[in-house]
């Protein structure tokens, strides 16, 4: 119990937004590791560890427990991952919510979804960049100073010596040399550090996450692959960010330390329930200081996620026009008033949960 409630400290706020946002933002996950394999090529895969926080919670306070139960029934289509699609005149489709991990209970497709994905004439994910290993080489070279600083300024300037000594040591225990990351931006570092070692050891040793498995066993089959947004317009929607916000990221991320693993666990065991709708709950239960920056936590849902959820359903449309399609996209895009799931319902399509 006492791992649940050090997840529960103040420090740790900013940081579970970040966590949160790697698991939205595809292309940052996939950054993230890119960089990482660079310093770190032939790295050994370390024991997954983590306990899952609800679990205990459960049992060591259930009147929290309750309290994130209830939250979560309340969420607007909060259970489910595998949603139809169906509008006059079209073909239906089906809206999958993924989780950007490795993990085999992650990437092992319940059989109803892996029925509709089979079936279907062709698969959109959130980006097809990270599928093309230029595209991503261009995007980091096109702009920069989005993940990296260009001018005199280092992480270390920002950080007090003892923060500092800290990000040292959390990048010397993953193998990962502190003057390879000295001019990254700090959401950048961030991404890195919100992984467990044992997920950034395994994507960097190519195994894949689950959307690009999908791509790849599409491809294979023959079925075309679409994207609904780019590299760059993924990275400026972190970058755009108040520096000051990403570094206090950084920095609670650090103090998270092992912790990071007990989030990661939670957040698989409940994407294997599909229940995306307790999320949200649970992360606000564990960051009571959301109070503190009303402004900064509202920007952030709104530029990771509900600006996001708007372009996706516009850039989907022409594309579900064709019907039989099979649209995989971070699970934490569904639940809610201004989740995909309500956002193509305003756009006039009839959506039920299949499971």
């Amino acid at each position: 119990m006492k791992r649940v409630i050090a997840i529960a400290d103040r420090a740790a706020s900013v940081s579970l937004k970040l966590l949160v946002a790697l698991n939205v933002l595809f292309f940052l996950s996939f950054l993230a590791v890119l960089l990482f394999a660079a310093g770190r090529a032939h790295a050994e895969v370390p024991t997954c560890t983590g306990a899952d926080m609800l679990s205990a919670l459960q049992k060591g306070n259930p009147a929290t427990y309750d309290k994130i139960e209830a939250e979560a029934a309340a969420t607007l289509n909060g259970k489910g991952l595998l949603w139809k699609l169906e509008k006059s005149g079209e073909q239906p489709s089906y809206l999958f919510g993924t989780m950007h991990m490795t993990d085999p209970r992650v990437t092992t497709l319940p059989a109803y979804a892996q029925k509709a994905f089979d079936a279907a004439g062709i698969l959109i994910i959130e980006t097809t960049d990270v599928l093309d290993k230029q595209k991503m080489m261009a995007a980091m070279l096109k702009e920069p100073d989005l993940m990296m600083f260009t001018d005199s300024t280092t992480l270390s300037s920002l950080l007090s010596p003892d923060e500092a000594a800290a990000m040292n040591a959390a990048l010397d225990a993953r193998g990962i040399p502190p003057a390879t990351v000295a001019k990254m931006k700090p959401w950048m570092l961030s991404a890195m550090m919100a992984l467990p070692a044992c997920e950034l050891a395994r994507q960097a040793g190519g195994a894949p996450v689950l959307d690009v498995k999908l791509a790849e066993s599409a491809k294979a089959a023959g079925k075309p692959v679409e994207g609904l947004e780019t590299a760059e317009s993924q990275l400026r929607a972190m970058a755009s960010l108040p520096l000051a916000f990403h570094m206090k990221g950084l920095v609670d991320t650090l103090k998270l330390g092992d912790k990071v693993n007990d989030i990661n666990e939670t957040m698989i065991v409940l994407y294997q329930r599909g229940d995306t709708g307790m999320f949200w709950p649970l992360f606000r239960a564990a960051m009571p200081d959301e109070q503190d920056d009303p402004a900064g936590y509202a920007a952030f849902e709104e530029t990771m996620i509900t600006s996001r959820n708007e372009v996706m359903v516009d850039h989907a449309g022409p594309i579900l026009a064709k019907g039989n399609a099979f649209m995989a996209v971070g699970a934490l895009h569904l639940p809610g008033p201004e989740g995909l799931v309500e956002d193509f319902r305003k756009a006039g399509y009839t959506v039920t949960a299949v499971n």
